[in-house]
């Protein structure tokens, strides 16, 4: 009996040394993630500055000046560590407007979400709280342009009371409030009107962006891309820090 008593006593201190060491290993490893993830201050860019710099871009490649920056080899290993894309954009996913040539930016610059009608759902609102929660990104930006076929497909499904087929439908059903919203009116006035209501779902959403915007520490942009110039036109702006 005395020696099952020490057996035991033996296993059991071997089990809560194990388990201690476990725990080590597991403190560590979890500080270790949330040092990943903890955005960089020094390479956190202001709204305000990320803007700036989205117009700059968009107007090098308006006027055909583009520098193509951050498409190198070296670039490529710069990122094998982690990224701080500087801005958010949910655009279209129309091929026509690649948001890294529009803007003039290479690898690591954006976090582009793309969708059809630039639509939100939670997973696209999931992606952009990712960004701005650990990656550092303080602008986003919802990114319309002129003869969205998505809109126009949403106008003419409700003016018909009909349906597209499969998953489009879905599509069509999130354009729908700005559809009705702009009865009786253009094309443009529903795709604006489609970029103002997702901007205006962001800066509500809870509980990441609404604080954000709330503190003036991220900013939520509407725009709207110009097929024939190539100039994205981004709607007003309110102060930012």
């Amino acid at each position: 009996m005395i020696f099952m008593s020490q057996h035991n006593q033996t296993k059991t201190s071997s089990l809560t040394a194990r388990l201690c060491g476990l725990a080590l290993v597991l403190s560590a490893f979890t500080a270790m993630a949330s040092a990943a993830s903890a955005p960089d201050a020094s390479a956190v860019v202001s709204a305000a500055d990320s803007l700036a710099r989205l117009k700059a871009g968009n107007a090098r490649f308006v006027a055909e000046r583009a520098e193509n920056p951050h498409r190198s080899v070296t670039r490529r290993g710069e990122l094998i560590g982690g990224q701080a894309p500087y801005a958010i954009v949910v655009s279209c996913a129309d091929s026509r407007i690649p948001p890294e040539l529009v803007f003039d930016e290479g690898l690591g610059d954006l976090f582009v979400i793309r969708v059809a009608g630039n639509v939100l759902n939670d997973q696209i609102i999931g992606s952009i709280e990712y960004a701005v929660a650990n990656l550092g990104s303080r602008l986003v930006v919802v990114l319309g342009h002129e003869n969205c076929g998505a809109v126009t497909a949403a106008r003419e499904t409700v003016a018909a009371g009909s349906k597209a087929p499969g998953h489009i439908q879905s599509i069509l059903e999130a354009i729908r409030p700005a559809v009705e919203a702009t009865r009786g009116k253009g094309l443009a006035d529903t795709a604006q009107a489609n970029v103002r209501l997702a901007v205006e779902a962001l800066k509500q959403s809870k509980p990441i962006l609404q604080e954000q915007v709330a503190k003036g520490s991220v900013m939520v942009v509407g725009a709207n891309y110009l097929l024939a110039n190539g100039k994205v036109e981004f709607g007003p702006v309110a102060a930012v820090k």
